[in-house]
């Protein structure tokens, strides 16, 4: 009894490609229905009826639902998007600057003081400039 594995000559090349290119839409679709659901939840300007309205005509009837949500609120669902983007880049800005803070009173006079050094190195500071900058810094 003589088995052999003949699958790559039953499986035409083209039929490879139909199958990715199907799996490939199925994918896009599911991402598309996961945006408009959540594009629905975002939207502060529907009621909850309408909202839940929309998602009963997603769900009962996929296709033509997402097919008629970005076609009726298609424009407004990019600017919720962008909003929203907007919101996080600003609360990750208020982060960074609460975390960072000011920085601290000794990093910031030992960065004055080395300025002050490379101005006497320059020779803009004279001796007695830099005494008292010094001495202003450190008091």
């Amino acid at each position: 009894m003589v088995t052999s594995v003949d699958l790559a000559y039953d499986y035409p090349v083209l039929g490879a490609f139909w199958t990715v290119m199907w799996i490939f839409l199925w994918v896009m679709w599911l991402i598309l229905l996961f945006r408009v659901v959540v594009d629905v939840f975002r939207d502060h300007g529907m009621s909850g009826w309408v909202k839940a309205a929309w998602l009963v005509f997603l769900f009962l009837i996929p296709f033509l639902g997402v097919l008629v949500y970005v076609i009726a609120r298609g424009r407004d669902m990019g600017k919720r998007e962008i909003k929203h983007v907007q919101e996080q880049q600003e609360a990750f800005n208020a982060y960074i600057r609460e975390t960072a803070g000011s920085p601290s009173p000794a990093k910031a006079t030992a960065d004055d003081l080395v300025k002050l050094s490379d101005l006497r190195a320059k020779g803009e500071l004279s001796e007695e400039e830099f005494r008292q900058a010094k001495e202003k810094l450190l008091a």
